[in-house]
């Protein structure tokens, strides 16, 4: 029934037009490039980066499409060998044919704009791509909650290792859409007449990963605060003077993310007792990397769960889908039970050339590495 919807909503030729420029091959943009350009923000530099920004987003945007109209890991071919009951199947499938529709009214409206020849047809597209911008806000919880209806749905006995498709999908899938959100955002800031000091578009110039990692835990305090009426507190050691280039919006959510799930863990374990260990955040400044460790004592993982970690489809907590049928559009934050916290975690820390890495110690407590390259040369994975 959703295929056939969309099939009536979108022209034949729209459609091939998305499998053409699906096609073409997208171009790279370093971090240090964006901070170079975007540090003098001319009319000339607006209008070219609008230029560029209206031949590169149709590729990345039609791609995206492109996987969704033909549904993730051959979901359609084989319902069967993942036992998903036909109720859940259909219902996963509406939901990310609603995802495919906006990228694809996404895709026609960029295709849709004339060329931009001055600076007025530069500010209308600004406007445009602000709006597209919005129109995806809620892609990742809808496209968690199609996830977990899935995951509602499917056989117990499917282990994770014969999901790689879906995993394999999802990671192109967020990792694509962090890039075309990094690239609306940076030019749209690009215009703000009274930028933050340091700041060139999105990008900070001189963040201050302590003064990052103190906002990211007091958020996560606070959510915790709210579910379990009390929250472990959080120290963080680290020279508060010492700053790198990088995208404040996205450590916060790295650092939110992690401390998040050893706030939960540590709350559980130590529910009934008067002492409650707090969790440590460490920002170390090395020659190439900048590392920030966040660990905890609240009991770890088993060995057995540690290749599940970086899942789409697993989570040590309740599902809030059980509790709350709405959660999917809506802006409530929960502790944790969607299982996509530190998969686009991982995601983000690997956009500009990091990564993110767990050690637990079951009985113990967990520590999550998080490093990025101190000179932020690394380009943004462009075949994605």
């Amino acid at each position: 029934m959703a295929a056939k919807k969309a099939s009536e909503s979108f022209s034949k030729t729209l459609i091939e037009e998305v499998h053409k420029w699906g096609c073409m091959k997208q171009t790279g943009v370093s971090l240090r490039y964006m901070m170079e350009f975007g540090s003098k923000p001319t009319q000339r530099n607006l209008l070219i980066s609008g230029q560029f920004l209206h031949k590169e987003l149709p590729i990345r945007i039609a791609r995206r499409a492109i996987e969704l109209e033909s549904l993730p890991y051959g979901l359609s071919e084989k319902p069967a060998v993942l036992k998903v009951p036909s109720f859940f199947y259909a219902l996963m499938g509406l939901l990310l044919f609603s995802v495919r529709d906006w990228y694809l009214d996404s895709f026609r409206d960029l295709r849709s704009f004339p060329e931009i020849k001055d600076t007025n047809d530069e500010r209308e597209f600004t406007q445009m791509i602000k709006a597209i911008k919005v129109r995806h806000n809620n892609v990742v919880p809808m496209m968690a909650l199609g996830v977990q209806q899935l995951k509602k749905g499917m056989d117990p006995k499917i282990v994770y290792e014969d999901l790689d498709e879906i995993h394999q999908f999802l990671d192109r899938f967020y990792m694509s859409r962090i890039g075309i959100r990094m690239l609306i955002g940076q030019h749209v800031e690009l215009h703000n007449p009274n930028p933050p000091l340091h700041c060139v578009g999105y990008i900070h110039t001189k963040m201050s990963p302590v003064e990052v990692a103190q906002n990211a835990s007091e958020d996560a305090r606070c959510i915790c605060l709210r579910e379990y009426g009390s929250a472990p507190e959080v120290n963080i050691y680290g020279h508060p003077k010492f700053t790198f280039p990088y995208v404040p919006t996205h450590l916060h959510l790295m650092v939110f993310e992690l401390v998040k799930n050893s706030l939960r863990a540590v709350q559980e374990r130590f529910m009934d007792s008067d002492i409650v260990p707090p969790i440590r955040i460490i920002v170390a400044d090395g020659i190439e990397d900048v590392t920030i460790k966040v660990s905890d004592e609240g009991g770890g993982i088993p060995r057995s769960g540690l290749p599940k970690i970086f899942t789409y489809l697993y989570s040590t907590a309740r599902n809030p889908l059980d509790e709350h049928s709405d959660l999917g559009t809506a802006d409530t934050v929960t502790m944790a039970g969607y299982g996509y916290g530190l998969p686009i975690s991982r995601l983000y820390a690997r956009y500009f050339g990091g990564d993110l890495q767990i050690i637990s110690m079951e009985g113990y407590g967990e520590c999550s590495l998080l490093w990025f390259d101190h000179l932020n040369s690394c380009k943004i994975k462009v075949k994605l």
